[in-house]
């Protein structure tokens, strides 16, 4: 039997109602915008994922009397739009931070989440814990003998393995090779938008399990303790870097439905046998890598800064370069994940003809 088959007889009369532990009171048509960020020149990278600010400093919206208004306006883009690029930004790391934390909260986000300390953060680093330092550099002091060589494999969502994970995340990157390193985001509300109706209501009614522990060796390679403490949510504490979340998943910001799978975290379905589970998220996956018109790519030039949201996209790095790669990056974190019933998807709510 063909995978396609195998999947189709799997559907066939499934259906569950709402899933997940998150906020659920939100009205389906999500927050609507004052469209206060129509005055400075952007554009849309592609039609499904990415628009990009040329012009704008952040630190001015920051300081601006109508700050709320700009950050809760650019936090309700971001999530329609999936991520926003910003060129040239002098932003420092404690008003990174403040970015971070003012999206979340001026969108709604519960009051006991703020921004996530990463497993790997050492304590007392010299940028603090809510600073995570991505470098090419530190990523080679440890054994790769047993990661994948699939470039496919490196699409995830930033922390889905904790049980509250993350709503937006900041990266600016301030060092950079003469050329590759690109980073490719992919939209969850169009790789859901691909999938059968009645593939879609299956899925719709299942949950995952995300799973992270492999930083436990991860830490061990690079000679650090695991940080087990509270990280960021009093949900987010202790050894195990595992939670249970739903398949498809509702964007509380836009009341859109996205998929929330990842080849790099999400392990195995709960409730089918491990054959079907494999099959199906091996299928997520290949509809999300697969799919370049559902993808943006991004070339980063020096002090370039993107902000996402994590609740409706995938992004995957492009390790194509050898010279020194480096950014510092702010997550800040969301509701428990959950799927409302009664929310739509991308395509309705905008009025855009489906995907055969």
């Amino acid at each position: 039997m063909s995978a396609t088959e195998t999947i189709s007889k799997i559907v066939q009369t499934y259906t569950l109602p709402a899933v997940g532990g998150g906020r659920q009171d939100t009205k389906k048509e999500g927050l609507q915008s004052t469209h206060s960020l129509a005055q400075f020149k952007s554009f849309d990278l592609t039609p499904a994922i990415g628009t990009e600010f040329p012009e704008v400093k952040i630190v001015d919206l920051l300081k601006s009397e109508r700050a709320d208004e700009y950050i809760r306006d650019l936090a309700i883009l971001i999530s329609q739009r999936g991520v926003v690029f910003f060129r040239e930004q002098e932003i420092s790391l404690e008003e990174q931070k403040l970015l971070g934390t003012k999206l979340g909260e001026l969108s709604g986000k519960p009051k006991t989440s703020a921004l996530h300390i990463h497993p790997l953060t050492e304590e007392k680093s010299a940028k603090g814990d809510h600073i995570t330092v991505i470098s090419s550099e530190r990523l080679r002091e440890y054994d790769l003998e047993d990661t994948t060589r699939l470039s496919s494999r490196e699409w995830h969502s930033d922390i889905s393995f904790e049980p509250v994970p993350s709503d937006y995340a900041i990266l600016k990157v301030h060092t950079l090779p003469e050329t590759g390193g690109d980073t490719l985001w992919a939209s969850a509300y169009e790789a859901y938008d691909r999938l059968s109706p009645e593939f879609a209501k299956f899925l719709e009614g299942l949950t995952a399990k995300h799973d992270g522990n492999f930083f436990h060796g991860v830490a061990a390679g690079l000679g650090n303790k695991l940080r087990t403490d509270v990280r960021g949510a009093p949900e987010n504490v202790g050894g195990d870097l595992s939670a249970i979340h739903p398949i498809i998943r509702t964007n509380p910001v836009t009341g859109w439905k996205g998929l929330y799978a990842n080849p790099q975290f999400t392990r195995r379905i709960i409730g089918v046998t491990k054959d079907e589970s494999d099959i199906i998220l091996n299928y997520l996956s290949r509809l999300v890598h697969e799919n370049h018109d559902l993808q943006v790519r991004f070339k980063w030039q020096k002090n370039s800064l993107a902000v996402w949201d994590n609740r409706s996209t995938f992004h995957a790095a492009t390790w194509d370069y050898t010279d020194k790669r480096s950014g510092d990056r702010v997550v800040s974190l969301g509701e428990r994940p959950y799927f409302d019933p009664q929310s739509v998807s991308r395509r309705t709510s905008l009025g855009l003809n489906q995907k055969k």
